[in-house]
């Protein structure tokens, strides 16, 4: 009678939900500094650039117990994503990376994002991440909570450094150490 939820590498053919995803996000002016829609051959090199064993981007599939949709598009349906991106293109900061998490309107509220994390977060030392950060809008108080949650800390501000729609808004550097047992 619920949903259950199963995360696993996003594959090319996925890139089209997620740039939709993303997409959703941009009206609101809460998630991203994109002010229109990008398009998926705008995120192909973006894509690209994500590997398993160093750079995930995962995928999240809603899978209802009862669902009215027939397993097939079940099966194709991503309902959220998480992308560990490099940190400055610099070399020293390769044990670095930045977090982002977009979760489709639909589905936001329902423990998702915590999900995520908790793999992220876990798979760090695998992808040999020690340092997680997430650069979020200040008025942007679901994600700050969410990180905050999950052991991340305010590192930094950078006031009023996003105009968006004529007001400016500060982002919040968050940031967690991922230390080895």
């Amino acid at each position: 009678m619920g949903t259950s939820y199963r995360i696993e590498h996003a594959a090319v053919e996925d890139l089209s939900q997620i740039v939709a995803i993303y997409n959703e996000t941009i009206g609101s002016r809460m998630v991203t500094a994109d002010l229109e829609p990008i398009t998926v051959e705008s995120r192909l090199k973006w894509f690209e650039e994500h590997t398993p064993r160093r750079r995930p981007l995962w995928v999240v599939r809603a899978e209802a117990a009862n669902g009215t949709s027939s397993a097939e598009e079940h099966e194709k349906r991503v309902v959220a994503w998480l992308s560990f991106q490099s940190f400055y293109g610099r070399p020293a900061y390769d044990n670095t990376a930045e977090i982002s998490i977009y979760i489709s309107s639909a589905f936001r509220g329902q423990g998702i994002g915590s999900l995520l994390m908790e793999k992220a977060i876990a798979a760090c030392p695998e992808i040999e991440v020690k340092t997680m950060l997430g650069f979020v809008f200040a008025h942007n108080a679901g994600s700050l909570a969410l990180l905050r949650k999950h052991g991340f800390g305010q590192w930094g501000v950078l006031p009023r450094v996003a105009n968006l729609d004529g007001t400016e808004r500060d982002l919040v550097i968050m940031g967690r150490r991922i230390e080895s047992d």
